[in-house]
């Protein structure tokens, strides 16, 4: 068998050449575009809240916070990639006001994602992150994002019921950890023990999502809050999960059956590089849109993987392999793997 850990005629070293001056992430980027895009998202939630039910104002209202909290929350995956022990305050004040009331704490990625860009667990049945949706029926495309319906009920379940709940059971605990506390789309994922980097205070993020869940509710069974919050909350959580998982079925090509190991430039052509245009940041923003790029400089900060992407494609001696994994838009990157499925499956 060949080495899995390179490709022939793929130039990682002259890539990683190329895009070494890009590596640290400006602070200030991360703070603005995050604070910016949460406040306009809980300023547009307000607004769609006290505007008439499906008046102009609500939908339009409901679209802007969809986008604002969805770029928010993808900022989890930067959270995730982060060098231990740093941006901890940005990492608090995003929980705060963002990962908590959305009942996605950090904790629920951190360690896992990482995983996922290990060169012996991505594409294989340990992947949280991966299935090869490309040699199954397509009909598991379509039902992956449905489960977008019932995801943000599966979140409340897990903080409001299930923590209180494992605080009591000890196996629960363990269930719960290993099964019901991380953000991955492969069913059969089962958390380790030690799957943590950054966030070792998860116990205190778990436990304020769930005074965050109680309170809500209850202010709004004792009519303080009015319902109206808990059913736009669930609207605007379920499109977020719908975008989030068109996303994910563009972000890969999913062709890889986990039955071996692949290096690093074959996790690379297993990816997909959506360059687009302004609207492309929209249902893959901060960053990842160069999910591609991303897979091959994973400590890439979002904020210049759009000058590494121009980079490598002008810069490399040869870019064949490299251009392999553009697509023109989410609907040529979906209609591709939808026909490799359809094909697979005759």
């Amino acid at each position: 068998m060949s080495d899995r850990n390179t490709l022939p005629d793929f130039p990682l070293r002259e890539a990683h050449a190329l895009v070494r001056d890009l590596m640290t992430p400006n602070p200030w980027i991360y703070w603005l575009d995050f604070l910016l895009h949460i406040t306009l998202g809980w300023a547009a939630f307000i607004m769609a809240l006290h505007s008439s039910f499906l008046s102009v104002w609500q939908i339009l209202a409901c679209g802007l916070a969809v986008l604002a909290f969805y770029r928010s929350a993808i900022f989890i995956h930067e959270l995730a990639h982060l060098k231990k022990g740093t941006f901890k305050v940005f990492r608090l004040v995003w929980n705060l006001i963002c990962g908590i009331p959305l009942m996605i704490p950090s904790f629920t990625y951190d360690g896992v994602h990482n995983d996922h860009h290990k060169r012996d667990v991505y594409g294989t049945r340990k992947d949280g992150e991966y299935l090869p949706f490309a040699i199954q029926r397509p009909g598991e495309m379509v039902h992956y994002v449905l489960l977008s319906f019932i995801l943000p009920l599966l979140l409340v379940a897990r903080f409001l019921l299930l923590t209180p709940l494992s605080y009591l059971i000890p196996s629960l605990r363990r269930l719960v950890w290993e099964r019901a506390s991380s953000l991955t789309i492969n069913p059969n994922y089962k958390r380790a023990a030690n799957a943590v980097r950054n966030d070792h205070n998860w116990r205190l993020q778990e436990f304020a999502t769930f005074v965050f869940a109680l309170a809500v509710v209850t202010g709004a069974v004792l009519n303080v809050l009015p319902y109206q919050v808990l059913v736009l909350w669930y609207v605007i959580a379920v499109l977020v999960f719908i975008l989030n998982s068109l996303r994910t079925l563009a972000a890969h090509a999913y062709r890889h059956p986990g039955s071996h190991t692949l290096g690093l430039a074959e996790q690379y052509l297993d990816s997909i590089n959506i360059p687009g245009n302004f609207l492309t940041g929209l249902w893959a923003p901060v960053g990842l849109r160069y999910h591609a790029t991303h897979h091959l400089f994973m400590s890439l900060p979002y904020h210049n993987l759009s000058k590494a992407q121009d980079r490598l494609v002008h810069g490399l001696s040869d870019n064949t392999l490299y251009l392999q994994t553009v697509r023109k838009g989410l609907w040529d990157a979906l209609t591709r793997i939808w026909k490799e499925a359809a094909a697979s499956s005759r």
